[in-house]
């Protein structure tokens, strides 16, 4: 039989619990000292079979006890007739065991014990210690078989799930250490290209220049020139847009600005992930209004001060990284009320300061992060390979201010 609990019996014990089942009742038909005792029997096979087909008792509880019942009558009044019915209890203690709870089928297998004593009893057969230790025997070890078995079937299912969670952990894990190392792949390249072959074309294309206005209009020789300045040109704008193309996902589609803004919105990983509420940023020299924060989190506002300028993509990176950086730190460590990003454009720089309310901290006694974050450390490297300048100010009490100051490319060219 299929049982409907937990534990399903392999094809192999539903054989081997069919055959023994049909032994024992074609031994006990051919045994029995009367007609009536082998009827009973043929109707006990008859009721054993028809169940063994029945779809509901594979799925019904209810149907699967109903069955149990009409099988054990007719085994009840098979056992009345002959004495030999009394073997066919062993067989029915891994069903009742199988397809009944346990509250129900502990109960069930000890009446069936019972009537098999008092059936052999009642028989006149003479009372010996086997009489009361073979019945009861048989049922120890069905319910010691069919328990153990349920207990290591579910030890093995709680296994397998623990199993599947740690491969599902591990390839999450893998899938985000690639994702990181394609950005971190992405920007390295981004900064390689602004660094070496954008610059250098830039540097070309102004050495071009300047030769053209020495030589005389007409010359041969300007002309050849010209092409190469407008082939440089041409080139210099290919590479920038390799840059942009290598920029992080965070500055696809948008301005430094309007990445910070959604970083201050939590729609971008920022605060509001963390049940941060946030307010649309301005782009004037006024601080946006504020909004009522989260029980989670800082109020939190954005700003941008000065003309904005089209910066290099090294730099928005390196700006956008640090933020989310020192604002993350906010929202985890600081325990402050209100914070602020602001970012400003000057003649010569674009700085981007972040300022917190919190806790504070003592910035000399910060240590290098130990798993390769974005800490303290990790932002003044950003920093300071752009030429830029990295400061914190904080005291324990008195809240804590993130500034970097990175100075403008002429013109502020990619």
């Amino acid at each position: 039989m299929r049982p409907r609990s937990l534990t399903p019996a392999p094809f192999v014990l539903r054989l081997c619990l069919h055959l023994l089942m049909a032994g024992l009742l074609v031994l006990a038909a051919v045994r029995a000292h009367s007609a009536a005792g082998t009827v009973a029997a043929a109707v006990t096979g008859a009721v054993y079979a028809a169940g063994s087909h029945l779809g509901p008792v594979r799925t019904s509880q209810r149907a699967a006890a109903g069955w149990l019942a009409v099988l054990g009558a007719s085994w009840l009044v098979m056992l009345w007739l002959t004495p030999e019915a009394l073997w066919v209890a062993f067989p029915l203690y891994f069903l009742q065991l199988h397809l009944l709870p346990v509250r129900w089928s502990l109960p069930s297998v000890a009446l069936t014990a019972g009537a098999a004593i008092l059936s052999y009893v009642g028989h006149g057969a003479p009372l010996n210690p086997g009489v009361f230790i073979g019945p009861l025997l048989g049922g120890a070890v069905a319910v010691a078989t069919v328990l153990g078995y349920q207990a290591l079937y579910r030890e093995s299912e709680r296994r397998r799930r623990l199993i599947e969670e740690l491969l599902a952990t591990r390839a999450e894990l893998a899938s985000a250490e690639r994702h990181a190392g394609t950005l971190a792949e992405r920007e390295r390249l981004a900064r390689e290209i602004h660094d070496t072959l954008a610059q250098g074309l830039s540097s070309i294309q102004l050495l071009l220049r300047a030769a053209e206005r020495t030589l005389p209009p007409g010359s041969p020789a300007a002309g050849h020139i010209d092409r190469a300045r407008r082939a440089a040109q041409d080139n210099l704008a290919e590479a920038r847009r390799f840059v942009r193309a290598l920029s992080p996902p965070d500055l696809e589609h948008g301005s430094l600005a309007a990445a910070l803004e959604r970083l201050c919105d939590g729609t971008d990983g920022g605060p509001g992930a963390y049940g941060v509420s946030a307010m649309s940023g301005t782009y004037g020299t006024e601080a946006a209004p504020e909004v009522r924060a989260t029980a989670a989190g800082p109020r939190v506002r954005f700003s941008v001060s000065g003309t904005p300028v089209e910066l290099p993509t090294p730099y928005e990176v390196a700006l956008l990284r640090i933020a989310q950086s020192a604002l993350g730190n906010t929202v985890r460590h600081a325990a402050a009320s209100r914070a602020e990003i602001t970012l400003s454009f000057m003649d010569s720089s674009v700085t981007l300061d972040v300022v917190d309310d919190g806790a504070g901290f003592d910035p000399g006694a910060v240590r290098p992060s130990s798993d390769g974050g974005f800490g303290l450390p990790a932002m003044r490297s950003r920093a300071e390979s752009l030429g830029g300048a990295f400061t914190v100010e904080s005291a324990p009490g008195q809240g804590t201010a993130v500034a970097v100051s990175l100075p403008l490319p002429a013109g502020a060219l990619v």
